[in-house]
């Protein structure tokens, strides 16, 4: 799906791409790179379509969704490593 039908179909689901990106528990930043890319993942796709399908059902997807309890994933090992006292101390040269 390029990233233009998703766009029409999150209007469609009367929901913006920010609170869509909140609701799904997926960064902001890593759903406008698929602007450049010009295509969206399936996944990505699937997840707009049936909630614009959903809405125009007067089904309130965002109550299901917020009821998963979602959590958003976090970077491992990005930034400084935090290096622990004991660590420090076994590499002292007495």
């Amino acid at each position: 799906m390029t990233f233009i039908e998703f766009k029409k179909l999150l209007l469609d689901a009367e929901i913006s791409l920010p609170k869509f990106s909140k609701l799904i528990k997926v960064s902001e930043k890593n759903i406008q790179a698929y602007k450049k890319k010009g295509e969206v993942p399936n996944a990505i796709a699937v997840v707009a379509q049936c909630f614009a399908t959903m809405h125009q059902n007067r089904i309130d997807y965002k109550e299901i969704i917020t009821a998963l309890e979602l959590k958003a994933k976090t970077k491992k090992g990005a930034g400084f490593a935090k290096t622990k006292k004991s660590d420090l101390s076994t590499h002292s040269s007495d």
